[in-house]
């Protein structure tokens, strides 16, 4: 059974760093593309970022590329969001996801899995 664990989101003002964590098990890790989503108050679930399945790709949405970092760490089964320099608009709550593949993913439909999500409030 797959399981997909986020962890790590707490309130951090503005300008501050944050480093996500998810945590996977039940299936094969470095043999799929991990990706991070997050849906803000009011909004639709949006794209962040994906890795691909050996960790050597990555893609990041345009509102978050250059503040943030996605790795894993596949002998860990591990995946992480290290975000810097935090904005009010960040504030969602951010999931974990496995894709259908080991290529990086930007679409909810490449994704097969979820996990329940992390929140991660921003206070000004």
């Amino acid at each position: 059974q797959v399981q997909l664990a986020e962890s790590g989101g707490e309130s951090v003002q503005a300008g501050g760093s944050l480093r996500l964590s998810c945590a996977a098990s039940g299936f094969t890790f470095s043999s799929v593309a991990m990706g991070w989503f997050r849906r803000a108050p009011g909004k639709e679930r949006e794209f962040v970022a994906t890795i691909s399945g050996s960790g050597r790709a990555w893609r990041y949405a345009a509102s978050v590329k250059d503040r943030v970092i996605v790795s894993r760490d596949n002998a860990k089964n591990a995946m992480y969001l290290q975000m810097n320099s935090l904005k009010p608009e960040d504030t969602a709550v951010y999931y974990c996801d496995s894709a259908l593949g080991p290529v990086t993913a930007t679409m909810p439909p490449e994704y097969s899995h979820w996990g329940q999500g992390t929140q991660v409030p921003l206070s000004s």
